[in-house]
């Protein structure tokens, strides 16, 4: 059987979701599929697991903190241990695939010495790198231009490409030379074996009449810090003191976010759970009434697909999103959209699909289809395969 090498970086698997999503498929295809990737800190804390036919690697990495310098700490650790953990593997036989997921665009370098010995190289373009930096740290200054570089070096290497969206499969053909044919868009997509709606659970809305969610990682660009003085402007302009928000999920934000909403006096409408099983996140999303994208547009959210949008819609919530190319082009008539970054408009969103339970209703039905006709993981599975047998034939 095929012997596949995936490298992630970002985070620990099988949380993370994507990753675990493909290995499992791919296993279940009849691959023999090896993970490398990060230790988790309260999950995924082996540094050795076999789950589900899945063998699991794992090394120990502190996150970026402190600005630029920190990504250079933790992608330098990260590459190490990579290289480690591929070598000592390849002792067990030969690797017919190497499949990297990105951020950062150095895994390459740990390809590499497969694709020489014939191994294929597949790239997982979960995430614009330079437009990524560009967001968190403004400017163009010499960080992007490395990510231009690093970003045109994975492409040169690949033998085909995975993008998420139909955004990023442009930026391979145009911006990465790719020929159309290698590359394959494989969106994020929730199982909906194991993503359903489960009996409401009144008691998370914690007294208040409504309550509302946002669920996913917590860094600068994701836009929590807008949810929280949207929040603050439905309260304090619109005067509804009858919402409860929750906010599941962590990320390197998450302490300054927490922050926040003491500095705008939220705390007794708001409330962080941190990460959560994935039990506890159906029960908080089968009993709200109005989920949260807040992501800012900006060079990096205006093209990505938010994999938060696609599970809102699988459990058949209404979004309330800014209004960004690819959140459209997912939740469709599923999402209202507010002026990009314009907070009190975001509010007052919120606020009329809380007056509007029929009209959330409907939202949640059309979210729901939508998800069951394309945008499922059943979906994704097949392009994921149909990806393996073009790189694999070639």
């Amino acid at each position: 059987m095929p012997r596949v090498l995936i490298l992630v970086e970002n985070l620990s698997v099988p949380f993370d979701r994507r990753v675990w999503q493909e290995s499992r498929a791919l296993t279940e295809a009849g691959y023999d599929v090896t993970v490398i990737c990060p230790r988790g800190t309260k999950r995924d804390t082996e540094a050795h697991a076999e789950i589900e036919g899945v063998h699991i690697h794992r090394y120990p990495l502190e996150a970026a903190t402190g600005g630029p310098a920190g990504y250079v700490r933790e992608y330098g650790t990260a590459l190490w241990h990579s290289f480690r953990l591929a070598r000592k593997l390849s002792k067990g036989g030969r690797f017919d695939v190497v499949h990297a997921c990105n951020p950062p665009d150095l895994l390459f370098l740990v390809a590499l010495p497969f694709k020489l010995r014939g191994a294929k190289f597949i790239f997982d373009h979960h995430d614009l790198v330079p437009e990524l930096f560009e967001s968190r740290f403004g400017g163009r200054g010499p960080l992007r231009t490395a990510s231009v570089i690093l970003e045109r070096l994975t492409f040169m290497c690949a033998d085909t490409v995975i993008s998420t969206n139909e955004s990023y499969r442009e930026v391979a053909i145009r911006r990465g030379k790719m020929a159309p044919g290698s590359v394959h868009v494989v969106r994020s997509a929730p199982d909906l074996e194991r993503f359903a709606r489960v009996p409401a659970e009144p008691e998370l809305r914690r007294g208040k009449r409504f309550l509302a969610c946002y669920l996913g990682v917590m860094g600068p660009q994701d836009g929590v810090d807008y949810a929280l003085r949207a929040i603050a402007h439905l309260r304090d302009d619109l005067g509804r003191t009858d919402v409860h928000t929750t906010f599941i999920g962590s990320g390197d934000a998450f302490d300054d976010l927490v922050a926040l909403s003491h500095e705008l006096g939220l705390q007794d409408v708001v409330e962080f759970t941190g990460r959560v099983p994935d039990a506890t996140v159906h029960s908080y999303l089968s009993t709200a009434d109005v989920c949260l994208a807040p992501d800012p547009k900006n060079p990096l959210n205006d093209v990505s697909t938010m994999n938060k949008i696609v599970e809102y819609m699988a459990m058949s919530r209404p979004v309330v999103s800014f209004d960004l190319r690819e959140a459209r082009v997912s939740a469709g008539e599923a999402a209202v959209y507010a002026t990009p970054n314009d907070e009190r408009e975001f509010a007052r969103l919120v606020a009329e699909l809380l007056d509007d339970p029929a009209r959330r209703e409907e939202m949640g039905r059309v979210g729901r289809a939508r998800v069951e006709d394309s945008l499922s993981w059943a979906t994704s599975r097949t392009r994921l395969l149909e990806a393996y047998e073009e790189a694999l034939s070639r």
